[in-house]
């Protein structure tokens, strides 16, 4: 039986406050939870009989069967499924070297939960294994941006870090950054490795991390010199970035 009190702790790791001290996310749902188990040690496991029945090799230091109105009771979700999940908060260990090997890709401020997920879902699609986000970037595992990565946090590194730092110990490495007044991203010299740096939903790339970019890019608009909107959402900017990228190392 789901108790009152686990409910009440379940339905708390919606505050970054209570994730933090006790070291742990949540996640919710079939497909999302059985893709995480293999990856983060599950510390409690609530879910149908019927669903336990199917999943017998997810283990759990703490196994619930609930009935579906009690699920509903725990769940952040409008519209709960058999299972939620809490897992195990990952420590990565200091990786600032992975650019100068390999792509990856830097957040400065990111702050819509949904944006940081689907950016994580993205990097997974494009093979990218590393993100580096800002102090001011939303929280990778808020229940939100957990949801939204779609199971791509099990296979994508995220580092909370100062940026500034980061890029100041890259030396030569190529440190890309989309401005409008960037070279034409279809046009630019791309490389295999290197930090890709984007910015804020309102403000783009800090000046404090702008001035140390050494490669700025643009997406041009079509046609260009075409009134049009402003900017594009960061995560669609930040696919058609990867996107480009990947597609020269074909």
């Amino acid at each position: 039986m789901l108790s009152k009190n686990k409910i009440k702790f379940i339905r708390s790791l919606e505050l970054k406050k209570f994730r933090k001290e006790n070291g742990v996310f949540l996640a919710e749902g079939n497909k999302l939870v059985s893709d995480l188990a293999p990856h983060f040690k599950c510390k409690i496991l609530v879910t149908t009989e019927e669903w336990l029945s199917s999943n017998k090799n997810i283990k759990a230091d703490e196994t619930i069967i609930a009935e579906k109105e009690e699920l509903s009771r725990a769940s952040l979700l409008k519209s709960p499924q058999d299972v939620l999940a809490v897992f195990e908060t990952p420590s990565y260990p200091s990786s600032e070297d992975c650019p100068q090997k390999e792509l990856c890709l830097a957040l400065d401020d990111v702050q819509d939960p949904g944006n940081l997920g689907t950016i994580i879902r993205i990097a997974d699609w494009f093979g990218i294994n590393n993100i580096y986000c800002s102090h001011g970037t939303a929280d990778a595992f808020s229940p939100k941006t957990v949801q939204a990565t779609m199971g791509a946090l099990a296979r994508v590194k995220i580092h909370y870090c100062d940026i500034k730092e980061l890029i100041s110990k890259l030396n030569d490495t190529p440190v890309f950054g989309t401005f409008l007044d960037g070279d034409n991203i279809y046009e630019s010299t791309l490389s295999s490795n290197g930090l890709i740096v984007m910015g804020n939903e309102g403000n783009g790339i800090s000046k404090e991390v702008a001035s140390l970019i050494n490669r700025r890019i643009l997406i041009p608009n079509y046609p260009q010199g075409n009134e049009t909107t402003d900017s594009l959402n960061v995560a669609v900017a930040t696919a058609i970035v990867c996107s480009e990228f990947r597609r020269r190392q074909l």
